[in-house]
């Protein structure tokens, strides 16, 4: 009998499911403030609102958002990616669908709450939990090509809601949001992502393990529940460089016309900054995912807070000119350099097995903060009488979590994976 020929080895899927995790994640931009930004005018004028109700409609449902997030990370956990991210998708196209049916204050209120759960979220946080299973040695590397992508892409979610919006009405461009959510994440979600490398009989980083691997605790027995990562102190130490960036960079942009104003640029000019930003983000997304496979956090947190620090301080002495597209980058660079150092060491510190309770409740603080700084911010030029003020006022909150992050020791409790 001839000689049978060997099996062929399959690809590894790992970076499919990257690539899939951008177009889902991008996708969450019509829940993201960039996307909501677009629809504000319109919300203003037919729903006969003010701006600060719109404003105000718009924190708190960002915040009653939040609230949801612990929950649905651990359903994440319970379900997989691949259903989660199935029934996310559902919801969101539901929700969007809901957003062109808003009549007033409180049912905008509602909108906003379901929009900003269910898509900057829910679809968020499982497009990442997708991508965070598959990989280990160049986790960093995944989530930093997945940062950068999605950034990239969605950028052009709100180019094309303006164009519906001018066209057909913003009405029928939340219509057509819940369209391109159903036709694109449901297949996705349901026939191209894969829960786990080993539901295809493949291995983290497409790696098969040494003889010396198999002696060792794999990602889920060595895992943290979500109550063990609320006990550590490196937990914390994260959580509040996140939410500072969250916080300040969320404040800033809010801000960007007036702070930008008063340092001489006009509203297109102020605006145009939006993209140094995204390619501030771009790169250090990409440069931070690959750093996180390489340093520790008590290296990697000190220098995200930094580029932070530089935003700040920039943004205190603002001139036109190279100093305030400098300032843009460093207020991007923070903030894509923060989602590639979280999702990292999460999952390097507290191990895989309830990855998404613990990044749900990461999520919740993170949401949060966005919905509390643009007002927190506000108040501080109002005490500080400027945005120079405002600004020096709040490097205190950076500095104080680089300072944290150098203390920080390896992880030495049991079910808590070692290494910092």
């Amino acid at each position: 009998m001839p000689a049978q020929p060997p099996p062929q080895r399959r690809a590894f899927f790992g970076w499919r499911i990257v690539a899939l995790a951008v177009v889902t994640g991008a996708l969450t931009g019509p829940g993201q403030t960039i996307g909501v930004s677009v629809f504000v005018d319109s919300l203003i004028e037919d729903l006969d609102l003010t701006r600060s109700s719109v404003s105000s409609a718009y924190l708190v449902g960002t915040l009653l958002a939040a609230l949801g997030l612990p929950i649905v990370g651990k359903q994440i956990d319970r379900l997989g990616a691949r259903r989660a991210m199935t029934l996310i998708g559902i919801g969101f196209g539901t929700a969007l669908v809901a957003m062109a049916g808003v009549r007033g204050f409180v049912s905008l209120i509602v909108g906003f709450a379901a929009i900003r759960l269910l898509g900057q979220g829910a679809l968020s946080l499982v497009s990442s939990v997708a991508v965070t299973h598959w990989f280990d040695r160049r986790r960093g590397t995944a989530i930093g090509i997945l940062s950068t992508g999605m950034r990239g892409l969605m950028s052009l979610i709100p180019i094309g809601l303006s164009v519906v919006i001018l066209s057909q009405g913003w009405r029928t461009a939340w219509l057509v949001a819940a369209a391109a959510v159903w036709l694109i994440v449901i297949p996705i979600a349901r026939f191209g992502i894969v829960d786990r490398p080993s539901d295809v009989g493949q291995h983290p980083d497409g790696i098969e393990p040494t003889p010396t691997d198999h002696d060792a605790p794999t990602a889920l027995a060595a895992s943290a529940t979500r109550g063990q990562a609320f006990r550590t102190a490196r937990f914390w130490v994260l959580m509040s460089a996140s939410t500072s960036v969250g916080m300040l960079s969320t404040a800033l942009v809010f801000h960007q016309i007036s702070l930008m104003g008063d340092a001489g640029l006009t509203p297109t000019q102020a605006a145009a900054m939006f993209l140094p930003q995204v390619l501030g983000a771009a790169i250090a997304g990409t440069v931070f995912g690959l750093l996180a496979d390489r340093l520790t956090s008590r290296i990697l947190i000190p220098m995200v807070m930094a580029l932070l620090m530089t935003a700040l301080l920039l943004a205190a002495n603002l001139t036109p000119g190279v100093m305030i597209v400098v300032y843009a980058i460093a207020l991007g660079a923070s903030g894509g350099a923060l989602g590639a150092v979280n999702a990292t060491l999460l999952a390097r510190w507290f191990g895989l097995g309830h990855i998404g309770a613990i990044q749900g409740a990461a999520a919740l603080l993170n949401v949060a903060s966005t919905a509390i700084g643009p007002l927190a911010f506000s108040i501080a030029r109002d005490l500080a009488g400027n945005y120079r003020g405002a600004a020096l006022w709040f490097t205190v909150l950076p500095t104080a979590a680089g300072i944290a992050a150098m203390f920080l020791k390896s992880a030495r409790v049991v079910g808590i994976r070692s290494g910092s």
